[in-house]
């Protein structure tokens, strides 16, 4: 763990106890369906850090948890392909305004061509979630193939083909949100079009990843050790380590990393060292309404969620991941939980440490 305090800060998070509260909250959040759990926390001026972690990295060999180890961050890889998809904005390889027809191969184009007026939906509704698009993942085949052969290899093709047999267009384009894993593999190919690379590659030299700092922040796959690092993450009840990377490496998810560069990248978006352009974050972050209330207040790549009466910009993953920032508070947190925890749309654990840093 590593603690870096100022006088600004008040006196009482001065001692080690106070990080000894904190990894009591962590110790406390674990179960037996709930074996490790591990947090960042960083202030936006850096003067206060906390890392921690608790449990196990693998339920069966009882390895201890590490704060610096990666784990598969599943949809919080929406964030950076939105982001990405933002900077060949600012490049100008794409408006937001142009259809996904001009975008997409000709291959998947002549696939969703059957459900969907490729011309009526546009890259900015494919990034709010509101171009009408079915979700793959919940093609009755989808889970089925996973649970059945874990190792099954999926393409991008494959999976959008699934999501055109087994399911039908959810509404108008823009005339709702609609959360689609489908839109987004549809943005990953695009980002791999237009910077000529695998997602990996593209996402990496559009967002500065290396120069920020990013080491352990690779697709399954491109780096040893970042693979080595991994821990097991579960659900329900069963470990999910052998499972294919495939079932989300094109959009919808597929990069692995740690809790502490997930706070370091969303630090570097909102502290504008991402963007060529301060207005792409407003772009980024703008409000959206539907004639009907959303289930989401999803913007790009982000949503916002409320945490001890307090506005966030958020992002989870699937598996148990979770990365937010609190304006109010210019405080950066990010935690993963090896199984999805119970509760609402924010990890339990923020609110607690929270609650422990006001007392």
């Amino acid at each position: 763990m590593r603690f870096y305090f100022s006088l600004s800060i008040c006196f009482l998070l001065v001692s080690n106890s106070f990080g000894q509260d904190f990894q009591t909250i962590l110790e406390k959040e674990l179960n037996e369906n709930l074996p490790g759990i591990s947090v960042c926390i960083q202030s936006a001026d850096e003067e206060f850090s906390w890392t921690g972690a608790a449990g196990f990295a693998d339920h069966e060999s009882n390895s201890p948890l590490r704060s610096d180890q990666t784990f598969r961050i599943a949809s919080v890889t929406k964030t950076y392909v939105a982001a990405g998809i933002l900077r060949l904005m600012e490049k100008g390889y794409l408006s937001l305004e142009d259809p996904i027809s001009k975008h997409i191969s000709s291959e998947q184009s002549e696939i969703l061509s059957e459900d969907y007026d490729l011309d009526q939906i546009t890259i900015r509704q494919t990034l709010r979630h509101s171009a009408g698009f079915f979700d793959h993942t919940n093609a009755p085949d989808f889970f089925k193939t996973i649970l059945e052969k874990p190792d099954h290899q999926w393409t991008r093709t494959s999976q959008i083909r699934l999501g055109v047999e087994q399911g039908d267009p959810v509404g108008a384009p823009g005339k709702q949100f609609s959360y689609s894993d489908m839109g987004y593999v549809i943005l990953g190919g695009i980002i791999e079009k237009y910077t000529n690379k695998s997602l990996d590659a593209g996402l990496k030299e559009l967002l500065g990843l290396e120069e920020l700092g990013l080491d352990r922040t690779d697709f399954e796959g491109e780096d040893a050790l970042t693979d080595q690092l991994r821990i097991h993450q579960y659900f329900q009840g069963m470990d999910t380590f052998g499972w294919s990377p495939t079932i989300d490496y094109y959009g919808g998810g597929g990069f692995l990393s740690t809790t502490c560069e997930l706070v370091d990248f969303f630090q570097a978006l909102f502290q504008g060292k991402v963007f060529e352009n301060a207005e792409t974050l407003n772009i980024m972050l703008e409000p959206v309404s539907y004639p009907e209330k959303a289930s989401m207040n999803y913007q790009m790549g982000m949503y916002q969620v409320e945490i001890n009466g307090m506005k966030a910009y958020t992002h989870t993953g699937f598996w148990g991941t979770q990365v937010l920032f609190i304006p109010e508070k210019n405080l950066f947190m990010a935690a993963n939980y090896s199984s999805v925890w119970r509760g609402g749309a924010v990890a339990p654990v923020f609110e607690k440490l929270l609650k422990e840093m006001a007392d």
